[in-house]
């Protein structure tokens, strides 16, 4: 893997992170990672037809999370130069599938592409937890639920990847502010996408204190079932195929956003 790191920031985060990665996958285009002086965005991640830009910030990039979260983009470079389904899948195609005649409000809409992004997340991270201890990333999945709950005017910052705006399919993007006051609906889904996430990969104990936060944040969103929703995201299929993950998609989609049934096959 060709790695190359620019900007007011460490080296070594990056290229040992490649070096890890590269044990079980590897890219095929080069990466260039450039450090920003940039406190509001943690990453954000640009492809073309020859090479992949990962923009981080300085105060990420010096973080104990440096490697972990360099992992985690190269897992999303990876899925997107091998056209992983949950890489290409339009989510407005999604929308329509779900939602047509639907009566559905902008902020569900909006929750529907966060949804998308957390799906998108659980494969990347099926990837590079192949290659390095989730430690750091069950500690990070704890404080940002637990701050998220106690908290209620900020949104959760989810691993990686809430965002609060449609966007075309990638890498995913730090936590958005989606207004003055946290939705408790996002928040519960968050927190199921958290345990959903840590219960695919054995990562906790089922007294692990994350259960107990999740349903704090159950609590204040009494229309979404937590339980269904980490169902949905633990039991994500590990290979699908296109109409797999696009059907899985529309049931989530249309799970959360009206309450509906599964889609047809």
């Amino acid at each position: 893997m060709d790695v190359r790191v620019r900007g007011p920031g460490p080296e070594a985060p990056f290229l040992g992170a490649r070096d890890l990665f590269e044990t079980e996958r590897t890219l095929k285009r080069p990466v260039t990672v450039e450090i920003r002086e940039d406190p509001d965005e943690r990453t954000r991640v640009s492809h073309d037809e020859e090479s992949h830009l990962f923009i981080i910030s300085r105060q990420a990039a010096t973080s104990a999370m440096a490697r972990e979260l360099a992992l985690h983009e190269f897992a999303h470079m990876h899925h997107y130069e091998r056209s992983h389904p949950s890489h290409t899948q339009s989510m407005e195609e999604v929308i329509f599938l779900a939602l047509a005649g639907q009566s559905v409000e902008q902020r569900k809409l909006t929750h529907c592409y966060q949804i998308a992004n957390h799906m998108k997340d659980i494969y990347a991270d099926d990837v590079w937890l192949e290659v390095a201890p989730a430690d750091k990333l069950v500690a990070f999945l704890e404080s940002s639920l637990a701050a998220a709950v106690a908290d209620r005017p900020r949104d959760p910052p989810a691993w990686g990847s809430a965002v609060t705006a449609p966007r075309q399919a990638g890498p995913a993007q730090p936590a958005a502010q989606s207004g003055p006051v946290a939705d408790p609906d996002i928040t519960a889904v968050n927190a199921a996408f958290a345990l959903g996430l840590v219960e695919r990969h054995d990562l906790v104990a089922a007294d692990h204190r994350m259960y107990d936060l999740a349903h704090a944040a159950a609590q204040d969103a009494p229309e979404v079932d937590v339980s269904a929703f980490t169902r949905r995201f633990r039991t994500l299929a590990r290979n699908p195929d296109d109409s797999e993950y696009r059907k899985a998609l529309v049931d989530v989609t249309r799970a959360y956003a009206t309450g509906g049934e599964q889609a047809a096959d």
